[in-house]
């Protein structure tokens, strides 16, 4: 059957996949060309929101997505030009005049869209674009008076019962002109970034599926019991696949509930409880789309103008780990290692920054997303002011967690953190505990922990005591 265009194009921008993709199902099906193109970003050597780790996770991906392209007839176009002027150019080479997109969900990607939208309807090009970050779009799941949520809970509620996208069909052939230019697939010197972390894992969407396949098989199904043990493989590993889009959120959903569904009532906890971790990444969606406002500022606002301290030193150590405190220098030390942390233990270094070193949460905010690949604004801001005590349905101010008694409850044998401070290997776990008593380090070479943690909790209670009284 004759298809409507001649050519189309899909730009690539966090879904870097060929399987169950709106966009290339969409090209294909309706274009006789298909253009998949990907615009590198102009910025160089420093930026507040990524960095070396993320950005050589996305080459990865992009080397990967180029190879699956060519296994269907097609290739990846990239482009290293600003977005609006690679689009109209692409458009003026090709004559394409059909044009889709996946909607980015952060401030900074939803800014260009309109003006994307604008540029194809001025060049007569049909424009789509589609939602396809999260299961439920933050404007289809809101109150019975069509305000968004800023609880979890009854958000939650209503996400689990609405009814799932279903899985689409996987596109068979493609052709993309081979006079095309194209730059080539790029490596982190595109930014003027080196070394990342040597530890990191493989991008690319076979790698992806693979440890999507081994989460369903393997972990999702003891997950309540697991998720918050770091010396244990006990979460899925599969949230930068999210964020980059190398599995479809509607393929992982429909998995965990199959594999839920394949278990006797009594053992379905694990996955329903993986289920509501979805569910919160798509709440911090929807709080980002309706209060874009809490990249700047608390999302409480009786907490805005806490009077944050910064003491450099502090600063420092913890982003080296050297703070003294095993779990957190543990969780740094992984971080710088391989890019990621452990989700318990990023609770633990967050509140621990804020809490126990008074360091505002929008330092340790842009760290994280410097270092993480798995950097994803928006759940990574809600995790910063849930620990902060300053977001939407977070952690009371009051509820300061105490490192030591955490490695005691979710590291208890030290293990943990004996893989990340090999220089305390030789101690026996009860050892982190409890600060050290007798004014001495834990080991030598080992600092010796930089606050007292009874004192600067105190201190953050009246901090935040006082604060409250003067907005009230």
């Amino acid at each position: 059957m004759e298809k409507k265009h001649k050519t189309g194009i899909v730009w690539y921008r966090r879904d870097l996949r060929v399987r169950d993709h709106f966009g290339l199902l969409a090209v294909e099906e309706n274009c006789a060309e298909q253009l998949p193109v990907y615009f590198l970003s102009s910025w160089k050597a420093a930026h507040n929101w990524t960095g070396a780790n993320r950005q050589q996770f996305l080459c990865d991906s992009l080397a990967s997505l180029d190879g699956n392209l060519r296994v269907f007839g097609g290739r990846l176009l990239i482009r290293a030009e600003p977005v609006l002027e690679g689009i109209k150019r692409l458009i003026e080479q090709s004559g394409a005049t059909y044009f889709c997109y996946q909607k980015d969900p952060d401030p900074f990607g939803h800014g260009i869209e309109a003006d994307v939208d604008q540029l194809c309807r001025s060049l007569g090009v049909e424009v789509y674009a589609y939602h396809d970050v999260s299961l439920h779009a933050p404007e289809e799941v809101l109150t019975g008076g069509g305000l968004p949520y800023r609880v979890y809970t009854p958000y939650s509620k209503q996400w689990l019962m609405k009814e799932k996208p279903q899985r689409l069909k996987n596109v068979t052939a493609l052709h993309t002109p081979a006079d095309l230019s194209t730059e080539e697939i790029p490596c982190i010197g595109h930014w003027n970034l080196s070394h990342p972390a040597p530890q990191r894992l493989l991008g690319g969407e076979k790698a992806a599926r693979e440890r999507m396949k081994k989460a369903v098989a393997e972990i999702v199904t003891n997950y309540k019991d697991r998720r918050d043990l770091p010396a244990e493989q006990g979460t899925s590993r599969l949230s930068q696949d999210l964020r980059w889009g190398l599995i479809s959120i509607r393929e992982l959903y429909a998995r965990v509930l199959q594999a839920e569904l394949a278990l006797p009532p009594s053992q379905r906890e694990g996955c329903l409880t993986y289920r509501k971790e979805l569910a919160w990444r798509e709440f911090y969606f929807a709080i980002l789309r309706f209060f874009p406002e809490v990249l700047e500022w608390e999302f409480s606002a009786q907490w805005r103008g806490l009077p944050w301290e910064h003491n450099e030193a502090h600063w420092q150590a913890w982003c080296s780990g050297n703070t003294g405190f095993p779990i957190v220098d543990a969780g740094m030390r992984e971080l710088l290692a391989t890019g990621h942390m452990h989700n318990r233990v990023r609770m633990i270094v967050a509140m621990f920054l804020t809490k126990d070193l008074h360091i505002d949460w929008r330092h340790g905010e842009s760290w994280f997303m410097r270092h993480l690949i798995d950097g994803e604004i928006a759940s990574n801001n809600g995790g910063w002011q849930w620990s902060a005590g300053t977001g939407a349905d977070a952690a009371p101010y009051f509820r300061i967690q105490n490192p030591w008694s955490q490695t005691q409850r979710f590291d208890p044998k030290g293990i943990y953190i004996k893989r990340w401070l090999p220089e305390l290997a030789h101690l026996p776990a009860e050892k982190f505990y409890e600060a050290p008593t007798n004014g001495l380090p834990l080991a030598k070479g080992y600092p010796f922990p930089i606050v007292d943690h009874r004192t600067e909790r105190d201190r953050t209670l009246a901090i935040f005591k006082v604060h409250k009284a003067s907005t009230s």
